[in-house]
Formats: structure tokens, C-alpha cells, sequence
């Protein structure tokens, strides 16, 4: 089946000519690209991406070694662009829940994890609030981390890279304890 034709499961349109998401994208892993490349391959014509900024990072775990803003939007404009060269891929940066998915009335989807679809309830109640058409919400499984079983996440990787800064840290003020 070619990827214009819609596919249906359970009666579900399963191809929608504009789709949302939304994330930090720090540090692209496994699972963000499971997330991505699913919501490339239910877009026909164009993917929306909203990547968390300013006060959205505040409350995350190590925010301090969050990749800039424009490092982010360009590693996911690019991961599109490689699963699916064709997709017009819009990326903004986003300082709420909601960014584009509660103004873009050209919007038919939003792509979820298990554990943010709440999130994409909540875009639903605002949209419905603004008198926008309701998004269909496609739920996308995150990957378990091999070794752990865990969800794979930024926040972990942020962590270790603080801990390798730590004791790199240790090491040089060993080495300058012992010049002395």
C-alpha cells in the first residue's frame, strides 16, 4: 500500500495530511526516533513539531545540559528528512503544553506516548474550547532501555553525562592535589 493511500485499523483513518507533536528532543535516542518516524510515516503532506523551551525545561531533571533550542529543532527537522524526505516539517519552539496544536486548524492528528496522552487530551479540550476540529490521537510505544527494562529518556542520559562531568572533575582536582 503506498503511503498516500489511507489505511484504516478499527475504523481509524490511519493517514492524516498534517500531523502535531511535541517533546524537549534532547539528545535524540531509540525512542524519539520510534515517536518521529511513526509520526512521519501517518503524515501525507506535513509534520508540526513543537520543542520545548524556556519555562518547559525549568522542571526537567539536569536541565542545565539540555542541547541548545536550535540544535534540537534542526537534529529533528533532519531525522524526518531521512525517514521521509518528501514531509514539509515545521519545528517551533514551544513555551507551553499546547503550542501549535491549539492554533493550527489545518491540524487532523496528534502523536502521543502511553504516558503523554493526557497531553493530547488536554490539546483536545483546547481545541474544542477554540471551536477547532478534534485531533485524532495515535498512541506510539516506547522502547525499554536493553539493559535495565526502563523507558529509554533524555533525563537518564542527561544524568550520566553529569556523572562522567563529575568524575572528570575529581580526576583533574586529583591531579592538581598532587602538583602541589
Amino acid at each position: 500500500m503506498a503511503m498516500e493511500e489511507l489505511k484504516e485499523e478499527n475504523g481509524k483513518k490511519r493517514n492524516y495530511s498534517s500531523v502535531v507533536i511535541g517533546g524537549t528532543f534532547d539528545r535524540l535516542h531509540e525512542g524519539h526516533h520510534l515517536l518521529l518516524k511513526a509520526a512521519a510515516e501517518l503524515a501525507i503532506d506535513r509534520i508540526v513539531i513543537g520543542v520545548c523551551d524556556g519555562p518547559m525545561l525549568s522542571k526537567k531533571e539536569y536541565a542545565y545540559l539540555i542541547q541548545p533550542i536550535e540544535e534540537r529543532m534542526q537534529n529533528v527537522k533532519d531525522y524526518i528528512k531521512s525517514v521521509r524526505p518528501d514531509l514539509t516539517v515545521i519545528t517551533e519552539p514551544i513555551t507551553d503544553p499546547f503550542g501549535p496544536s491549539i492554533v493550527d486548524e489545518n491540524l487532523e492528528a496528534i502523536i502521543v506516548s502511553k504516558e503523554t496522552f493526557p497531553g493530547g487530551l488536554a490539546v483536545n479540550r483546547k481545541r474544542a474550547e477554540r471551536g477547532l476540529s478534534q485531533l485524532e490521537i495515535e498512541v506510539v510505544e516506547l522502547v525499554p532501555e536493553e539493559s535495565t527494562g526502563e523507558k529509554i529518556s533524555s533525563s537518564a542520559l542527561r544524568r550520566i553525562e553529569s556523572e562522567k562531568r563529575k568524575i572528570e572533575q575529581n580526576g583533574k582536582s586529583d591531579l592538581l592535589k598532587q602538583d602541589v
